[in-house]
């Protein structure tokens, strides 16, 4: 092997890094114990909603080994986002929709996977007789436990993953291997006392630190919840129309993010955009608006439905119209949220 493990892991973190990724760790491919617990304990609770796929894939998420025999190491890696702008000042345009801030570019399942890509051909040449795969978040894999044993972070209060040197802005993308490399430390916890990002959730979905309910979530209510969002977590919803970083946003460790550097992750449209526009996006145009963006695959009717709700909650009385138009639309579960809001602003 072309010179020796140590040098191996080495010139791993320098392909990587001119391939664009700031932060690179390396471990084995071994989880501890309470990864599964916790995993176990949050399917048992039933806070992963309507998300089968996470229950139906345990045993392949709890352990890298489960998923693929072979692998030996893990390699985390991390692109940042950090916004050029404040996530959460659109909240107060309430004739406006606001869009979580990693939405607003290219889909990151494309930029982070083409690099990773690169990164294992390049890999696959250099060290011949090694095997890899690649993932991007669409496999069952416990991305953030891996990241937090390779160095990248700590799995914060809020369930997401902190850096130090990036606050909550990392998209995360890993590589499991046949190859030996020795591990990096992992990073401890340095959450401490804080609970900035608790007390931040309009919905209260934190039952408890480092516990989510998704089902109170709002980045799960509009992007993977089907259906009608129950009444209840309505308004608290505000304008939230695609995600929610309301959490993310809260955290102290922000303030050592720097604005990433990745064109690909700069809004391609208005930041916070009008609602009565997107209210008025049939199939063909949410489409062609939204080509390339994660925004796309809640398809425009889920899209819509939750445009609806802020228009429910914008208390504009000049949106009562569109929200009339939305009360006929085609889709029953549009048509249903689009009545909610013609009720809402009924006395605006």
């Amino acid at each position: 092997m072309d010179g020796g493990v140590l040098s191996t892991k080495e010139l791993i973190r320098e392909e990587a890094r001119r391939l664009g990724f700031p932060t690179v760790g390396f471990a084995q491919a071994l989880l501890p114990p309470e990864a599964r617990e916790r995993l176990d304990a949050f399917l048992a609770e039933g806070w992963h909603g309507q998300m089968g796929w996470m229950e139906e894939r345990r045993e392949q998420r709890s352990q890298p080994r489960a998923l693929w025999p072979e692998v030996v190491s893990v390699i985390s890696l991390g692109l940042d986002y950090g916004p050029g702008y404040d996530p959460l000042a659109s909240l107060e345009r309430r004739d406006r929709a606001t869009i979580s801030c990693y939405a607003q570019g290219r889909d990151y399942h494309d930029v982070v996977k083409k690099r990773l890509k690169q990164l294992g051909q390049w890999m696959v040449h250099r060290f011949r007789g090694s095997e890899l795969k690649v993932f991007v978040d669409t496999a069952p894999v416990m991305e953030k436990p891996l990241a937090q044993r390779a160095g990248l972070g700590w799995q914060g209060k809020h369930t997401n993953l902190v850096s130090r040197s990036h606050g909550s802005w990392l998209f995360l993308g890993e590589i499991y291997t046949t190859l030996a490399l020795p591990p990096d430390a992992p990073e401890r916890d340095h959450c401490g006392s804080c609970r900035a990002c608790l007390d931040a959730c309009p919905t209260a979905a934190f039952p408890a630190p480092y516990r989510l309910d998704a089902r109170r979530c709002i980045s799960y209510l509009t992007i993977e919840h089907r259906g009608p969002i129950p009444e209840a977590l309505r308004p608290a919803m505000g304008n939230r129309i695609y995600g929610c970083d309301d959490c993310l946003a809260a955290c102290p460790w922000n303030k050592f993010a720097r604005i990433s550097r990745e064109a690909q992750f700069a809004a391609r449209h208005e930041v916070a955009p009008r609602l009565a526009e997107l209210a008025a996006l049939d199939d063909a145009a949410f489409r062609a608006r939204y080509s390339g963006s994660p925004i796309k695959r809640i398809g425009r009717d889920r899209f819509v439905r939750n445009v609806a709700i802020a228009i429910g909650n914008s208390g504009d009385a000049s949106l009562r119209p569109v929200a009339e138009r939305l009360a006929a639309d085609a889709d029953p579960v549009v048509a249903e949220a689009g009545a909610w809001a013609r009720g809402r602003l009924a006395h605006a």
